[in-house]
């Protein structure tokens, strides 16, 4: 269907209540001009309309509505032009809504150029941007199969997947493009935020119905709460069921960092549920770092680690692949350090009230269990001997118990073999040493 634009000056249409022309090319209707109106025919076929005083319009037979406070018609261009200067320009379409204080409609491109304080909703989502432009591309058939949106001047979008869900998530970037109503793309300064949650990068993807988004250039994601975590990477995935974020993934160089935790490795994977961390698992290509999880005094290392962390307390890791475990007895940098290495490691925590009786419970270590060519070196501590006993151990397996940061116990089996070592007893004091004779 030619677009174009029908000026009834005289008698008001009724504005249609469906749409009954879904997909199709809008015939503009005005529907009525509050002061006056003016046709100038530019050729032969061509006139241009001017209205003013404040103008109703709609698309025919379709409920899309347009007003403004004055509109022009070029008839040669096929645009639209709205200009909402004590009011502003007000478009409800099938797809969004859309408010702004100057609007240009292009009827053969099907395309809606917005500026100045514009504020766009998706009916179908929700989902609202505001920002100083807008461009629309309408769902046309023999157009465009999927309506497109894209704004610049660093626009604040409220992201939402239906209008009930809750709680939006916020992104800001210096320029957006939509595609449908489940597909988004940031660059420039990409923020994201909401109450749990928090993302940052040089660009963004999002793609609801794939459950699927993407951070890269310098990103970072921040989990917000009580017990928050931090990731970095050289790329970041989200995996999203929903609305809701549930796994985190660093691709390159990933850093994670809890409140007692930090884990290093060319691969993190996070994973999430109830808005709460509760597994982190890192890895790397077999020539690359080994994976590294780092509480306050202790270490470890493997090719691989899996992390329990269930609502965001650490409650066991696990290793496997050349295995390490360093502990310290406190944080001072002279402090004996034991070890204990093996195929796979598994390190246990238990909660601990905090001692001064405020804040969260303490992660403390009480277990250390290796298998499969298992060694260790530990340091024992009594009120006798001012200096710790050290003993060394092979095995199938051994299991280490801690109290109080220290080595309580080491039990090993399979071909256990090893050494203790005491520390050398005091040299007695000889009584049979004559005196000198007193003068």
């Amino acid at each position: 269907m030619m677009a174009t634009v029908l000026l009834i000056t005289l008698v008001q249409q009724p504005t249609a209540t469906a749409d009954t022309a879904a997909g199709r090319p809008c015939k503009v209707i005005i529907d009525s001009v509050g002061r006056q109106a003016r046709q100038v025919e530019v050729r032969r076929g061509e006139t241009n309309v001017f209205a003013g005083g404040g103008v109703l319009a709609h698309c025919e037979g379709t409920g899309s509505t347009l007003a403004a406070d004055s509109v022009a018609w070029f008839a040669g261009t096929g645009r639209f032009d709205m200009i909402g200067l004590a009011n502003q320009v007000h478009i409800r379409d099938t797809a969004i809504t859309l408010d702004g204080r100057f609007a240009s409609y292009y009827l053969r491109q099907e395309r809606l150029e917005a500026h100045n304080r514009v504020v766009a909703v998706n009916r179908s989502t929700g989902s609202v941007l505001r920002g100083p432009n807008l461009t629309y591309y309408r769902a046309v058939k023999g157009v465009r199969d999927t309506l497109e949106m894209y704004a610049t001047g660093r626009p604040t979008i409220e992201y939402r997947d239906r209008p009930d869900s809750g709680e939006p998530y916020v992104i800001v970037a210096d320029r957006v493009r939509f595609k449908g109503n489940d597909r988004m793309w940031g660059a420039g300064q990409v923020t994201i935020d909401r109450s749990d949650f928090a993302a940052r990068g040089d660009s963004m993807q999002l793609d609801q119905a794939a459950g699927f988004g993407v951070l890269v250039g310098k990103p970072r994601v921040e989990g917000k709460g009580t017990r928050s975590y931090k990731l970095t990477g050289t790329r970041i995935e989200l995996g999203l069921r929903g609305r809701e974020v549930r796994q985190v993934k660093a691709l390159g160089n990933g850093v994670a960092t809890g409140s007692d935790w930090r884990l290093t490795a060319d691969t993190i994977h996070l994973h999430i549920d109830r808005k709460k961390l509760q597994q982190a698992f890192a890895w790397g290509p077999r020539d690359s770092t080994h994976a590294r999880a780092v509480s306050t005094l202790q270490t470890i290392r493997a090719d691989s680690l899996a992390l329990d962390l269930p609502d965001e307390v650490l409650t066991e890791a696990r290793g496997f692949g050349h295995a390490l475990s360093t502990s310290k007895k406190d944080s001072t940098a002279a402090a004996s350090v034991d070890w204990i290495a093996g195929d796979s490691l598994t390190a246990r925590w238990a909660q601990e009230p905090d001692p001064g009786g405020a804040g969260q419970p303490k992660s403390k270590l009480h277990r250390l269990i290796s298998r499969g060519s298992a060694r260790s070196l530990t340091h024992h501590y009594n009120q006798r001997d001012s200096l710790p006993s050290l003993n060394y151990s092979r095995g199938a397996m051994i299991d280490v118990l801690l109290k109080a940061d220290r080595v309580d116990s080491v039990f090993v089996t399979g071909g256990a073999n090893g050494v203790q070592l005491e520390p050398k007893p005091p040299v007695p004091a000889d009584t049979t040493k004559k005196k000198p004779p007193s003068r």
